[in-house]
């Protein structure tokens, strides 16, 4: 008979390790780990540093948070913010526009608009070199030392690793406002006045597919980076952390993600158990005043 072996991660018995049991991702990197002990439950090249393109905008939404973000306070859109995005792909934050503060969390984190994040580094009271080194102080305190920014937008420098960028989306999703925003799959923000109304629809494709409970997480896509995607979902009563870092295609991370939750929802078959967990540092947000969220 075959042994039972007790996967103490995810709680449930796995069958004998098999090199062909193993989902066979094509990012260069990728990790799932367990979400409440930050064990890995499985990893490829999961400690190499990579170029991680727009999946920055996580450190940069905590930022903003710990530094007491006034959700409902309105913000215009600056010329210094067009110069920042410059570069990356279409916004539709027009420059002399204004917003809720909340609202380009959700124009940033749902859709990476590259134009939010210095114009709510401002509605915190922060330069964007300022910006910078408050997502490096987070990457600090979240013990993420191979985790660097020089950008506040991730079009220009910024790296981290596959386990990295795991261990910050878990440290994001702590945050129920965040959490919200990244597990919503389409929004309509207004500017002040009523006009334009902008509808953005979640790039995270399996959070709007709808097959697999996918909680939340954030794409980036440049060409030093490859096609990134950071999320989370729940298989079996619990939560896992995934991470695909340097994908070739667009649909790869995506394809990659369904391969290893297929594999969870399994049971996930020859799982290597780390023995380490990875403790869970809490960042402090003020979530009484400024966590409320806010309608247009």
């Amino acid at each position: 008979m075959r042994t039972l072996l007790l996967w103490v991660v995810i709680g449930v018995l796995a069958k004998p390790a098999f090199a062909d049991d193993l989902p066979d991702v094509k990012s260069k990197s990728a990790i799932a780990i367990d979400a409440e002990s930050g064990a890995e439950i499985f990893g490829k090249d999961a400690d190499e540093i990579r170029a991680i393109a727009s999946t920055t905008k996580i450190f940069v939404a905590m930022a903003v948070r710990k530094k007491g973000l006034d959700l409902d306070a309105w913000t215009a859109i600056s010329r210094s913010d067009a110069r920042y995005a410059a570069g990356g792909s279409r916004t539709r934050l027009d420059v002399g526009d204004t917003f809720r503060n909340h609202d380009l969390l959700r124009a940033m984190l749902m859709a990476s608009d590259n134009r939010a994040p210095t114009a709510l580094a401002r509605a915190a009271g922060m330069t964007p070199d300022e910006l910078v080194a408050a997502m490096n102080g987070i990457a600090k305190d979240l013990h993420l030392k191979r985790t660097k920014f020089t950008d506040p937008t991730g079009l220009r420098g910024n790296v981290s690793t596959a386990r990295e960028m795991a261990l910050a989306l878990r440290a994001a999703l702590d945050d129920d406002v965040l959490r919200a925003i990244m597990n919503d799959p389409f929004e309509q923000i207004v500017a002040k006045g009523g006009r334009p109304k902008i509808n953005y629809g979640s790039t995270n494709q399996p959070l709007v597919a709808k097959k697999y409970d996918v909680i939340g997480g954030k794409t980036g896509y440049t060409e030093a980076a490859g096609y990134c995607y950071i999320t989370a979902a729940t298989f079996n009563g619990r939560e896992v952390v995934l991470a695909f870092l340097g994908a070739e295609g667009k649909q790869t991370r995506f394809a990659d993600f369904n391969r290893v939750a297929a594999w969870l929802d399994r049971g996930a078959p020859g799982a290597k158990v780390s023995v380490k967990a990875t403790p869970r540092p809490a960042l402090h947000v003020d979530t009484d005043v400024h966590g409320r969220i806010a309608k247009p």
